[in-house]
């Protein structure tokens, strides 16, 4: 995947793109293997899906660059590089994603359907990410979010694979639905994860609210007043581990499992 990364035009040649790409795959992102998954799926090869890989990858990586300076995170890439630089590689990363499946060697409808959804999950991601931002203040709104935000990335990726290793538009379909609930599986696990972190994760300073939180804000129990005490006083860590005991206590985590 690096290497065929490295072979697309207008990156070929950057090389603070080029290392930033490495660094990351060098982690081995499991999220990079869904188009393989998808595409092995449909009876098709790995090889056929690497150009759906580096595509994921790059969005993978644009994704991360402008969630992270939207919810102004303290170890997103942007404090490294400055958020202008970081932001105009955002942009280049969602460009370079398209290119990738451009210029890979698959029949060309089912290139074409591979721009088509990929090109489509960008949009409407970003468009998510616009909502998440605001902050949901109810359940529904918290989900339409999370339906828009995260899920298409997983269901696009499952899809692109299935399209390039020879699947039929149904069956490709199909895997998107699936990338679509795994997509919603994945943002509840980090929502766990983040409200229990210690210090404070940005969901706690920046105001979001991750889906244990908003169900310890709205829910009526008997510790709802205290959190809404402690809540605003998250970068305390005894008001930070008090407001995580009432997360366990009034059900939030176990909703969040539960979802």
């Amino acid at each position: 995947v690096a290497e065929y990364f490295s072979g697309i035009s207008g990156v070929d040649a950057w090389e603070e793109v080029q290392a930033l790409f490495k660094r990351i795959c060098s982690t081995k992102p499991h999220h990079w293997m869904l188009p393989v998954w998808g595409c092995e799926a449909v009876g098709g090869t790995s090889d056929q899906a690497i150009s759906a890989a580096a595509a994921v990858a790059c969005s993978h990586i644009s994704i991360v660059l402008v969630d992270d300076m939207l919810d102004t995170d303290p170890h997103g890439e942007h404090h490294r590089m400055g958020m202008p630089a970081a932001a105009n590689i955002a942009c280049a990363l969602q460009a370079a994603g398209l290119e990738a499946i451009a210029r890979c060697a698959a029949e060309p409808g089912a290139r074409l359907a591979a721009l088509c959804s990929m090109n489509q999950m960008v949009l409407t991601t970003t468009l998510g990410q616009s909502w998440d931002i605001q902050c949901p203040a109810d359940e529904a709104t918290f989900w339409l979010v999370v339906r828009t935000k995260s899920s298409p990335f997983f269901g696009a990726a499952l899809q692109i694979g299935a399209l390039l290793g020879g699947g039929s538009t149904e069956v490709a379909e199909r895997l998107k639905e699936l990338g679509h609930l795994y997509g919603e599986m994945i943002q509840i696990h980090d929502d766990l994860n983040d409200a229990l972190e210690m210090p404070a994760n940005p969901d706690w300073i920046g105001g979001h609210s991750s889906l244990p939180i908003l169900f310890a804000q709205i829910v009526d129990h008997p510790d709802r007043q205290r959190f809404l005490e402690l809540r605003g006083q998250a970068s305390d860590p005894d008001k930070l581990a008090e407001a995580q005991t009432i997360l366990i206590r009034c059900g939030a985590i176990s909703y969040g499992v539960d979802q």
